[in-house]
């Protein structure tokens, strides 16, 4: 098994287009294909799944150390010819000023190297000087090529490559022909989802993209071999709690290995759509409401009154529900979109949700839990990270909050993490592999109720 990290010199580079088509081609070559995203990013990921056909999980050794990006890493390489790990930011941006988090410190952890890719667009001998800098950054990292991206033309690609090779860059060097066709639109948390925008046409475009510009068999050629010692997994637990999933349009951000630590830890996770059910699925011992998209849908959230009377209700009888971001909001009183349309919403935490023109809050988040709760003790410890565009306005906060947070810069002012009966809600979108304890605790509070 090999594998390569595709990282860049920064957002908006072209790194995720680089990745997917190079997950494409060598898919479409009948090599099996394990997608990685590093960092916390949920809409990468889904991109990655269709092209590889495989589930993406994503590697962010801040929020889950480098042994649990190991473990991750080596539990779903099983059975793969080729891993392919898409960076996220620049190559070497990750926990404020640290290593962690950054694709670098993962490819130095996995022992994989790194295919560059860089926009070159505008560009002709400093060109070489940007990627000679990264090259030269950090001795102990590993390069097996270099992808630049947005090449105005056939010409302007070969004067890249001779400004590169003058530099003395002995690497394989891909050029990539700007086509903004292939590029997808983007909406305020990131691009948008795989299913609204990725099909097999488009697919198939990006995988000759990549295939017409790089020789795949020299760059697998140059991957090193890896073959990391599978996990030694416990025996699944015998199903102890059914816990309803939101899973729609609306919400779908979930790490997979939340979902995987609650189903080791005894849970059934049912899907259900808060969209488009009228109620969630019957007899359910606790409901996790993930993050997404409520306030694209908003108007059809608001409408399925029957939905967010039973959800509602179902808090109110002191149901466990776990509730992240975009399912936060769906519990609030209500939610301003961004056309100032005010919708319903469960009316659970008495706030109003308003959509702004610029993100509210960005960045990773450490977590100790104030009182004891649904997702454990007291002192409970956990890391996660925070990107929204909508906020509630700090004089609505009517209660003592369950978490105190901290960033890169130390310790955060005001209130996060909200609860009332056995609900806990928060903007946070904790990562459970940086404390497995959190899916154990909160499949135990839902299986108190089922007893």
């Amino acid at each position: 098994m090999r594998g390569v990290v595709v990282a860049g010199t920064r957002s908006g580079c072209g790194k995720t287009s680089a990745a997917l088509g190079l997950a494409a081609a060598l898919s479409r070559r009948g090599l099996r294909v394990a997608p990685f995203k590093c960092g916390p990013d949920f809409i990468d990921p889904g991109f990655l799944e269709a092209a590889s056909g495989r589930p993406c999980h994503n590697l962010d050794s801040w929020m889950c150390g480098p042994g649990g990006v190991r473990e991750i890493f080596a539990r779903h390489v099983q059975g793969a010819d080729v891993a392919v790990i898409e960076g996220a930011m620049g190559l070497f941006d990750g926990f404020g000023l640290t290593e962690e988090g950054s694709a670098a410190h993962t490819a130095k952890l996995l022992g994989l190297p790194v295919l560059l890719a860089a926009d070159a667009s505008a560009m002709a001998r400093s060109a070489a000087a940007m990627v000679r800098g990264y090259l030269d950054f950090d001795p102990e990292l590993a390069f097996c090529g270099v992808l630049l991206n947005r090449v105005g033309s056939p010409r302007h690609g070969e004067i890249l490559r001779q400004a590169l090779a003058q530099s003395g860059i002995d690497l394989p060097v891909g050029i990539l022909l700007r086509d903004e066709g292939l590029a997808a639109p983007s909406r305020h948390l990131g691009l948008v989802q795989a299913e609204e925008h990725l099909n097999p046409s488009r697919l198939g475009a990006l995988a000759e993209w990549v295939e017409s510009s790089l020789d795949l068999d020299s760059l697998l050629d140059t991957l090193p071999e890896c073959d990391p010692a599978p996990s030694a997994d416990p025996e699944p637990a015998p199903p102890r709690a059914r816990i309803g999933l939101a899973w729609d349009p609306a919400f779908r951000f979930y790490y997979h290995e939340n979902l995987r630590l609650l189903r080791a830890a005894g849970a059934e996770l049912v899907p259900f759509s808060p969209v488009a059910d009228r109620r969630p699925p019957e007899n359910l011992d606790g409901l996790y409401l993930g993050g997404g998209y409520p306030e694209l849908h908003g108007l059809r959230l608001s409408d399925n009154a029957s939905m967010r009377r039973a959800v509602r209700g179902l808090a109110e009888s002191g149901l466990p529900i776990y509730a992240e971001c975009g399912g936060f909001m769906f519990l609030m009183d209500s939610l301003v979109m961004d056309t100032g349309q005010l919708c319903r919403m469960c009316g659970l935490f008495p706030y109003r949700a308003t959509m702004n023109a610029r993100f509210s809050a960005l960045g990773y988040r450490a977590v100790e839990t104030r009182q004891d709760s649904i997702l454990g003790p007291a002192g409970t410890l956990a890391r996660g990270h925070e990107f929204h565009y909508s906020s509630i306005p700090e004089e609505t906060y009517r209660q003592a909050t369950l978490f105190s947070t901290a960033d890169r810069n130390g310790p955060r002012e005001g209130p996060e993490g909200f609860t009332r009966h056995q609900t806990a809600a928060s903007y946070i979108h904790l990562h459970f592999g940086s404390n497995p304890a959190l899916a154990a605790n909160f499949v135990t509070a839902c299986a108190k109720g089922a007893d």
